[in-house]
């Protein structure tokens, strides 16, 4: 695909779904600063990011204050270091979010009246619960909040290092200021709140896996696709094969079932053909074809 023609495609993708994209942007960061004002900032937990050293900070400087002007200085590194485009993706959000912050700010009050929780372990659930869900909307739709998103662009461009361990190392090293000045206490609660925010992301932005894929290796390959086609009423794709090792040609059956069913199946496979070799992994989307909701016989 011609350059111009992939900016023209990405152009039209973006501008389809303008309304909903700043929407959903609007949405998460409400919930982010919700989360934040009420649980995180009120409690004094530190969830990482530039968020957290402001709670560490609070009593020298307004948190949402600290985050704006942080998001400022990093921001321009980033035009700098990451380039326009990175820029452009994250400036909105990195500068919205402080501000949605500081508006809901005096909201407080009145929601901690219906929301004031004595059981902590449901403070750190609910807290978790919105973490995920504020960033994980944040991200689907292609914005950031700034902050460590940034530092850790940075670390992984510059020093090779993977994002998922400088997310790890720039969070870890803000929980473990937060620690000496809040209490380990406060920084056990701040890790399990990271803990599930993150399984929720992955939850928003990959989907719930609803199926399982089957690549099935078989010595009776007739035999095991007509029972799946005929017993079982499954589609199947036959893909064409060669051993690594003997160079022999061969065909691997390519199925999607159910993830209610997969154990089933994986059991009939193995009663058809006890020496059957099969690999199972998470499908979590199957777009066009015929999708079967259960095997016909459950």
């Amino acid at each position: 695909m011609a350059k111009n023609t992939y900016k023209s495609f990405v152009r039209k993708l973006r501008s389809k779904d303008f309304i909903a994209r700043y929407f959903m942007l609007l949405v998460s960061a409400f919930i982010i600063a919700i989360n934040y004002n009420v649980f995180l900032l009120h409690n004094d937990i530190v969830a990482g990011g530039l968020s957290g050293i402001a709670i560490v900070l609070k009593n020298q400087i307004e948190p949402s204050t600290l985050i704006f002007c942080g998001n400022i200085v990093l921001l321009t590194l980033a035009f700098f270091l990451l380039g326009k485009k990175y820029f452009k993706d994250a400036v909105i959000g990195a500068l919205l979010v402080p501000l949605i912050i500081r508006f809901t700010s005096p909201l407080v009050p009145y929601i901690l009246e219906y929301v004031h929780f004595d059981n902590i372990i449901i403070t750190l659930l609910i807290s978790g619960i919105l973490d995920g869900l504020g960033y994980g909307l944040l991200y689907k739709y292609g914005f950031s909040s700034g902050g460590s998103d940034i530092v850790n662009a940075i670390l992984a461009k510059y020093l090779k290092v993977p994002t998922g361990r400088a997310n790890l190392l720039t969070n870890s090293l803000i929980i473990g200021i937060a620690a000496i000045k809040l209490g380990l206490t406060k920084m056990i609660y701040g890790i399990i709140i990271i803990y599930i925010g993150s399984l929720l992301i992955d939850r928003i932005m990959i989907g719930i896996s609803d199926s399982k894929l089957f690549f099935v290796h078989t010595n009776n390959i007739d035999k095991v696709k007509d029972f799946i086609i005929t017993e079982l009423n499954c589609g199947v794709t036959l893909l064409d094969a060669k051993g690594g090792y003997l160079k022999d040609k061969k065909e691997i059956i390519m199925c999607v079932v159910p993830n209610k069913d997969y154990i089933f199946f994986k059991e009939v496979l193995l009663q058809v053909d006890p020496s059957v070799f099969f690999v199972i992994s998470d499908c979590y989307e199957v777009s066009g074809g015929v999708k079967r909701e259960r095997l016909p016989f459950i």
